[in-house]
């Protein structure tokens, strides 16, 4: 299985392009643009059926999109003057993964805890519990070692939470969707690589279609 990187340049005078990164829906609305470069006949979840990942990057230069998936992306569906692109292969970074080496890494995530039936009545809690300080850097330490790393150094910044309104399953209504969200960075010792690859093909934790859960990694002397 071959899995794709792709970086978007969006140009920002192109009104499509601020549309998709700005205001309180952007990350419905970035999610909507990026699925569109896929094959739209892929069944219920098409999201999870391409591995589709993405992060906002903030650069000096402006925003730029990177988007991940196990199908190579359509870009000429992008609207005219959308901004620069640019896809290639993930597969000689995933091959070169082995036990021991030392990595940098970057994910921006939903870190969140899920009481018990007992807790959340006795503690009037909701389902899903935001984390975020030493709970946030806790629950990505577990994460990390889950996913084949053991960090070495780790910074967390929290970021604007990935938020919008989308179609609900049930006619005629909409969803309000939220997730909370912390950007993780820094530096880890492989630990299981096969495990690596797996959680960089589908993700860390929740909020996967709007933003959150693309692991990216690099060897640590390349960066």
């Amino acid at each position: 299985m071959s899995i794709w990187l792709t970086r978007i340049v969006p140009d920002l005078r192109s009104r499509d392009a601020r549309r998709d990164l700005g205001g309180t829906g952007a990350s419905v609305g970035l999610h909507r643009r990026l699925m569109s470069l896929f094959p739209q006949d892929a069944g219920p979840d098409p999201r999870a059926q391409f591995g589709v990942l993405f992060r906002i990057e903030d650069t000096t230069t402006g925003p730029h999109i990177l988007l991940q998936s196990v199908h190579e992306p359509d870009l000429t569906c992008l609207p005219d003057g959308y901004g620069t692109s640019l896809s290639r292969p993930l597969t000689p970074l995933l091959d070169a993964l082995e036990k021991g080496l030392i990595v940098r890494y970057r994910c921006a995530a939903s870190p969140v805890r899920k009481p018990g039936a007992t807790t959340r009545e006795v503690y009037n809690l909701p389902a899903v519990v935001p984390l975020s300080a030493a709970a946030a850097d806790e629950w990505w330490l577990r994460q990390a070692e889950t996913a084949g790393l053991k960090s070495l150094t780790h910074h967390a910044q929290p970021l604007d939470a990935a938020q919008g309104v989308r179609s609900s399953r049930t006619p005629g209504k909409k969803d309000r969707i939220r997730h909370a969200r912390t950007r993780f960075d820094g530096s880890a010792i492989i630990t299981e690589p096969d495990l690596l690859r797996q959680k960089i093909t589908e993700g860390i934790g929740r909020g996967k279609a709007y933003g959150c859960g693309l692991l990216s990694i690099a060897p640590a002397q390349a960066l």
